[in-house]
């Protein structure tokens, strides 16, 4: 397991993060144009999206806490990178920090905590789309060996303008069929 700050927890996403998971991620689409949703979620709206992610398997949900009070300072998943049978050893990442929680390397620990999970998986590839700009982020999948691989120009419209979305690439495993 990586080392974690004294203060964080990193483990499993369950249906008691369900509320918390779902109010980080409304902050984003409310906010910031790092999430293309434009209309914020319930809970039982999100429900599908958790049950989409246990705790074994390719798809995964890793989430850090405060080990005192239990809030919910991130998360990051694996989900499918595209629907057709021969994308299944690739997946797309994203990682979602508290914006209170943000340069406390939550970020690096949700990363590792995901990657050590997926180390048994038939998985070649994981991909991370990045809303420009967001200069942590692309900071962030640099140094945890994700490279950029292109740019979607103007692919995404919110807030009234249109976004940019660069494209980064990591090597999972080692590239061989389990």
């Amino acid at each position: 397991m990586p080392s974690e700050p004294a203060e964080v927890q990193v483990r499993p996403g369950v249906e008691a993060d369900l509320s918390a998971l779902t109010a980080l991620y409304n902050h984003y689409v409310r906010k910031t144009a790092i999430t293309f949703d434009t209309a914020i979620f319930t809970p039982e709206e999100r429900r599908p999206w958790l049950l989409s992610h246990p705790e074994d398997g390719p798809y995964r949900l890793r989430v850090a806490t405060d080990r005192d009070s239990g809030g919910l300072l991130g998360y990051v998943t694996s989900s499918p990178f595209r629907p057709k049978p021969a994308y299944a050893t690739s997946v797309e990442t994203t990682v979602y920090v508290a914006p209170d929680a943000g340069r406390r390397g939550i970020g690096t620990l949700l990363y590792e905590a995901l990657f050590e999970a997926l180390s048994g998986e038939d998985l070649h590839r994981a991909y991370a789309g990045i809303a420009q700009p967001n200069e942590a982020s692309t900071r962030l999948h640099e140094r945890l060996g994700f490279r950029h691989v292109g740019t979607y120009r103007e692919v995404g419209r919110k807030f009234g303008r249109y976004w940019d979305v660069a494209w980064y690439e990591k090597p999972l495993g080692d590239g061989q069929p389990n």
